[in-house]
């Protein structure tokens, strides 16, 4: 049975998801991202699994807890929630297949919605992807919501068919999508080409989804425009920048 949820994006560029909850209906989201909510909505706070559920978060650098918000009035009643940064809203159907994304991208889903993580078996994609060894997995059989940074841009890969991809403007791709890091070639490229040492090579088939402007480049502009240490022309953040691709 699928775990739909009615919704609504508003805004552009600065986007929130309103969702109107049925009687006994909930709805589970990263702690942080609430917004706002009607009366006879319960906020609780759980790990999303039990203990090991919430530890393997937390070592992959994501919450311990994820809260849900539940319904219980009589009538329906809405909550919203909204991205950490200016961005956009993605809602995904799951019951297509699982979705692999960033960390930080999951936003709010159904509650029959799974959130784990990936293990990315790809050394190179492991040490150098901007993902560290993990990615997050959205399964199960209704909808997800999912942020990212500006604007989303989506491809669809046929079989066999490839992009090359900036690893911070990659937000999440289907299951069916394979992942690997690559290094740029040509020591000039590499050196002064202001784009980093890897990038992500995306094979179909199955969709991705970008986003144009990834936070961690946003707080480098602003850092650099605020008088911070980094040269105004560079992109990237010394060791750890050159290793996500200038992000």
């Amino acid at each position: 049975m699928a775990h739909q949820v009615d919704y609504k994006i508003d805004g552009d560029d600065l986007q929130a998801v309103t969702i109107t909850l049925d009687p006994g209906e909930a709805v589970r989201a990263e702690p942080g991202a609430f917004m706002w909510m009607e009366n006879g909505i319960e906020m609780s706070t759980s790990t999303g699994g039990g203990m090991m559920a919430g530890i393997k978060r937390k070592l992959a650098g994501e919450t311990f807890f994820i809260t849900a918000f539940t319904n219980e009035g009589h009538d329906r009643r809405q909550v919203a929630f909204a991205g950490p940064f200016p961005g956009r809203i993605l809602p995904v159907d799951l019951s297509q297949g699982d979705l692999l994304c960033q960390r930080d991208a999951y936003l709010c889903s159904a509650m029959g919605i799974d959130v784990t993580l990936a293990f990315n078996k790809k050394l190179g994609a492991g040490f150098f992807g901007g993902e560290g060894f993990f990615l997050q997995r959205l399964s199960g059989d209704g909808l997800a919501f999912v942020h990212a940074g500006g604007h989303i841009v989506e491809r669809e890969l046929g079989a066999g068919e490839s992009i090359k991809v900036d690893t911070g403007c990659l937000v999440a791709f289907e299951e069916s999508v394979a992942y690997d890091i690559q290094r740029i070639k040509g020591v000039k490229s590499m050196l002064f080409g202001g784009e980093g040492l890897f990038y992500a090579l995306m094979r179909g088939p199955g969709k991705v989804w970008l986003q144009t402007t990834p936070f961690s480049r946003l707080a480098n502009r602003i850092v650099s425009a605020a008088g911070g240490s980094r040269g105004p022309g560079r992109r990237g953040g010394g060791f750890r920048g050159d290793l996500l691709g200038g992000d």
